[in-house]
């Protein structure tokens, strides 16, 4: 399997537009597929460093009981198309069971670690239509 890097890091935040103006503002990211999943997640990043916003439940609090909700939602790598079609075969071979996604602009698939952390390979390089 090879992987070109993470690809972007999901987190839950209490004001996803409270969190573009901070990571806009403070890490000089800007906004990146604007328009499209009607907004969830909200995207931003800058050059191949991306972060997803996702709402997290409106009593999220940021304490060791609770930050559960204030977390890492999923680690995801990317990968050119041929290796992202590998990685689907190694899974398979290993027994690792994933969930394929088309998000439009990307392909997914979703598996887990041996310790429940959700993790994701996703590629830009989408087949041509015929």
């Amino acid at each position: 399997m090879q992987l070109e890097g993470i690809d972007h890091v999901a987190l839950g935040v209490r004001d996803i537009e409270q969190s573009v103006k901070w990571y806009i503002e403070v890490l000089g990211f800007e906004r990146l597929h604007d328009g499209v999943w009607n907004g969830v997640p909200t995207f931003i990043g800058k050059g191949n460093t991306g972060i997803a916003l996702f709402p997290a439940s409106p009593d999220a609090k940021p304490t060791s009981s609770s930050h559960r909700e204030l977390r890492m939602l999923h680690l995801a790598f990317r990968a050119t198309r041929q290796n992202f079609l590998a990685a689907q075969r190694e899974l398979e071979k290993r027994g690792i069971k994933f969930e394929f996604q088309d998000h439009e602009i990307s392909h997914s698939i979703y598996f887990r670690d041996p310790d429940g952390h959700a993790l994701e390979i996703t590629t830009y390089e989408l087949p041509k239509p015929s």
